[in-house]
């Protein structure tokens, strides 16, 4: 069964803290389960704050780094030390000031072709580092996700084809309003997950925001109404600005 909870910040850096709060408790569940915690980062201002906060000695002290599993929901198809890199942004943020092994660290290597090889290449990577087989979807303890103004999120973005996927875990994804080419988890892999964390903060957010949670059901228009765990829980956290058009 599905729970979503719905939680107002007065910032983004309190909304941000909350989510390093998340992320701690979580991975202290894991390890007090004796299992590896599992967690799929995201892009962003918001997710870089979360980030910076995780890499504060007060916080990092609480993880148990060397199980931790680090993957990207979502990645551009650029090198790594781009600057539009989802990885180069956590691992300046976060990862060069946390004890990730190396080898736990999965990175979506989005600039390599064909991306549709890459894609499945990283799915069979997921499966294989949390040891599930092909009968059964992967289940991450945490995979973070991000809101755009025209309600996309990971690299799911309106009126695309991934969004139609319900086969693959992670797919490539071209979208023509960008010229751009993506790798994103698909809404198969993401609502597998124990737990998903929306961070959504900005007044260019509201509009988007309101048709999600309180609009007409329009997926296609609106990506991240796709997100509903199957068995799991949908954390929004979200700002004032963002909540600014929300009923309640």
């Amino acid at each position: 069964m599905s729970e979503r909870e719905l939680c107002l910040f007065d910032t983004p850096a309190a909304m941000a803290a909350a989510g390093g709060d998340l992320f701690v408790r979580l991975a202290a569940e894991a390890r007090a389960a004796d299992r590896p915690f599992s967690v799929a980062l995201s892009g962003g201002s918001t997710p870089r704050a979360m980030f910076a906060w995780l890499a504060q000695p007060d916080q990092r002290d609480q993880v148990d780094w060397a199980r931790v599993e680090v993957f990207w929901s979502d990645e551009r198809a650029v090198p790594p030390g781009d600057p539009q890199s989802n990885y180069g942004m956590a691992k300046a943020a976060l990862l060069d000031h946390v004890p990730v092994p190396a080898d736990r660290i999965h990175r979506m290597p989005a600039g390599q072709t064909p991306l549709v090889a890459v894609a499945d290449a990283y799915a069979a990577e997921i499966r294989h580092s949390l040891g599930v087989g092909r009968a059964r979807t992967p289940r991450l303890d945490l995979v973070m996700l991000g809101m755009g103004p025209d309600g996309h999120t990971a690299s799911l973005f309106p009126e695309t084809a991934a969004l139609e996927d319900r086969h693959r875990l992670v797919a490539a994804n071209h979208v023509p309003k960008l010229g751009a080419e993506r790798l994103t988890f698909t809404p198969k892999l993401i609502n597998a997950a124990a737990h998903v964390l929306f961070l959504v903060a900005g007044e260019d957010k509201a509009a988007a925001l309101h048709e999600v949670l309180e609009g007409e059901r329009r997926p296609s228009l609106y990506p991240a109404q796709l997100v509903a765990p199957e068995n799991g829980t949908l954390h929004w956290y979200v700002d004032g600005a963002a909540a600014a058009r929300l009923a309640g």
